[in-house]
């Protein structure tokens, strides 16, 4: 078994030519909490990236030149792995490894190419200042992301970090939380952890009252409901009532089967084709973080509506491809797994949809119409898989008494590629 080099910090820094790039974390306290091998790193380093905040913490310790990260996080990658081979410096908040600069490098570098000297994360601060169990409090990165990526973890009795984009971030908040009926919840903002300006407030999200807040924050939540909350379940289905819809949507029933068929996974990319209301590529995505999914949905009307949805539920990252299928698949990023809700009688479509399937990728058809179940018999027939007929019967009023109301049975294919 061959033994890796390992990528260790020593009490001393030095730069070689195979071991160029130095990662340092650094807190709001500045030079005071750096080690002596992370004072070396930064005063020996020809070339120091970092904010124009993380610059001015340690003024006395630089030496070679300076250099802002920029706004377009890519340049900034360029620009480090163009210096391969001399001695640079990246200044990181905290932790560089923990939703920082570390985890974006990491990729370009071979093994043995850098050495990174961390500090406590915010959250770690955060953790310690509060006594909150790291391991049963949940991140949420909301740094350049829609606030509403929060929806999905709103669950009464949980506890949430929520990394802060600006200043504004915490007011945004709660002003979220209420409108989502979750003002009881106790919001804490902590600033400048770690630093001289360190400050810790807190109040019920309906009472924010709190006066301009450093930019430099984030905000621990104790999620609290009133009687009016809204929030969304795991491994269940959203109630249909949570969608906009114009009568184009796949029920909560069927929905819950038809998301068991496509088997969600981390990572795994979908084509929610003849999307509707957006409610099987919105699940998927609330499924894991990771997931990624388009809706491909010819209606203008609709894509909109879609939008709103993917927005209202928390996860306004859904890609909405307005266009005829199979048209509209061309281009697209490839899918894992697909589904088709909407008129599937056009052989074409299917056809282009088994194609861009990879290896062990996974087709679910829904259909209602006659038309559509001859076209999922005789895919059935031509290439297997397994056929289902499901349908739902609810309870509801005939006259003075109560008789059972039949939804229209729905036909489902589903298979997996070879």
């Amino acid at each position: 078994m061959q033994e890796l080099s390992p990528r260790q910090p020593s009490a001393r820094h030095r730069y070689t030519p195979e071991t160029w790039l130095t990662l340092v974390g650094i807190g709001a306290d500045g030079e005071a909490g750096l080690s002596e091998a992370a004072r070396e790193a930064i005063s020996s380093a020809q070339l120091v990236f970092g904010s124009a905040r993380q610059l001015a913490l340690v003024p006395s310790l630089l030496r070679g030149e300076t250099a802002y990260w920029p706004t377009r996080f890519a340049l900034g990658v360029a620009r480090v792995m163009s210096r391969r081979g001399q001695p640079t410096c990246v200044l990181a908040s905290g932790d560089p490894f923990f939703y920082g600069v570390g985890a974006t490098l990491s990729p370009h570098l071979e093994e043995g190419e850098f050495v990174c000297y961390p500090l406590p994360s915010s959250v770690s601060l955060a953790a310690a200042r509060l006594g909150w169990s790291l391991q049963d409090t949940q991140v949420v990165s909301l740094h350049g992301r829609e606030l509403r990526t929060i929806v999905p973890h709103l669950h009464p009795g949980r506890r949430l970090f929520a990394l802060s984009w600006n200043l504004d971030t915490p007011a945004e908040l709660a002003r979220l939380l209420v409108a989502r009926g979750f003002g009881p919840s106790r919001l804490t903002v902590l600033e400048a952890l770690g630093g001289p300006e360190e400050r810790i407030r807190s109040c019920p999200a309906s009472e924010y009252t709190l006066s301009r807040c450093s930019d430099l924050n984030l905000v621990a939540v104790d999620v609290v409901p009133d009687p009016h909350a809204v929030w969304l379940p795991l491994r269940a289905s959203v109630p249909d009532t949570e969608f906009e819809h114009d009568g184009q949507l796949t029920k909560q029933d069927i929905r819950a089967i038809t998301l068991s068929a496509l088997q969600p996974r981390p990572g795994a990319r979908l084509w929610d084709v003849g999307a509707g209301s957006g409610s099987i590529g919105i699940e998927w995505l609330l499924s894991h973080p990771s997931c990624e999914a388009i809706a491909i949905e010819r209606d203008a009307a609709r894509c909109e509506r879609i939008r709103r949805n993917a927005e209202a539920l928390g996860v306004p990252q859904l890609a909405i491809v307005e266009g005829d299928a199979p048209d509209a698949l061309e281009g697209l990023a490839p899918p894992d797994t697909i589904f088709v809700g909407g008129g599937v009688a056009n052989p074409a479509l299917l056809e282009r949809c088994w194609n861009a399937l990879g290896s062990r990728g996974r087709l679910v058809v829904n259909a209602v119409s006659l038309e559509s179940e001859a076209q999922l018999l005789a895919e059935y027939a031509a290439r297997g898989g397994e056929l289902h007929r499901l349908s739902v019967e609810t309870a509801a009023p005939l006259g003075t008494m109560t008789a059972w109301r039949p939804s229209l049975p729905v036909t489902q294919w589903r298979i997996q590629k070879p």
